[in-house]
């Protein structure tokens, strides 16, 4: 059964007043309630409509094999080994992913995070290189951009792993997918 019907029916509401609340079509209401997952605009309406956050009504409930959850927890992790060489934070977890055929949601989450993370990264060592050089300053405070970006991916990635520890689900995630 569908998240949005569960809630729908908890709070007592019909789909022609949801629809009328949210905007979002009565025929589009049924697809979600029918299993089609809402996305972009129409859980952004349907969640506002309803006073609760996006991801209640996605469909996370899927119960994931154990050794699924193991190689999850370990794609994960490995991200942690690497978190100072940010290519391989990317190479690591996508290679463990394509040899284990883990191609689930939360797998391409996680590696999607590093991606960004990685991008962010060389985006901050750019920016430190400009500003050394335009400004011709060789500060000690520099060098707390790279260290602020290793503990930010660090906290995600442990943050992640005791979500997934907990609910086989991840805390920080993206709202799309890039692999």
């Amino acid at each position: 059964m569908s998240k949005l019907l569960l809630i729908r029916q908890k709070l007592n509401i019909t789909q022609e007043a949801l629809s009328e609340k949210s905007g979002i079509s009565v025929r589009t209401i049924q697809r979600i309630e029918a299993g089609t997952s809402p996305k972009g605009y129409t859980l952004k309406a349907l969640a506002l409509a309803l006073e609760i956050n996006e991801s209640e009504l996605l469909d996370n409930s899927e119960t994931i094999p154990e050794h699924d959850i193991t190689w999850l927890k370990i794609i994960n992790l490995s991200s942690l080994l690497f978190v100072l060489l940010p290519p391989l934070n990317i190479a690591v977890p996508l290679l463990i992913m394509y040899i284990k055929k883990q191609f689930t949601p939360l797998t391409r989450q996680m590696v999607s995070i590093q991606i960004i993370m990685t991008l962010l990264a060389i985006l901050l060592l750019l920016i430190v290189v400009i500003l050394n050089d335009w400004f011709e300053v060789r500060s000690q405070y520099t060098l707390l951009i790279p260290l602020a970006w290793v503990l930010l991916n660090t906290v995600i990635i442990l943050r992640n792993a005791i979500e997934i520890d907990k609910k086989n689900a991840l805390r920080i995630y993206l709202n799309f997918n890039i692999v």
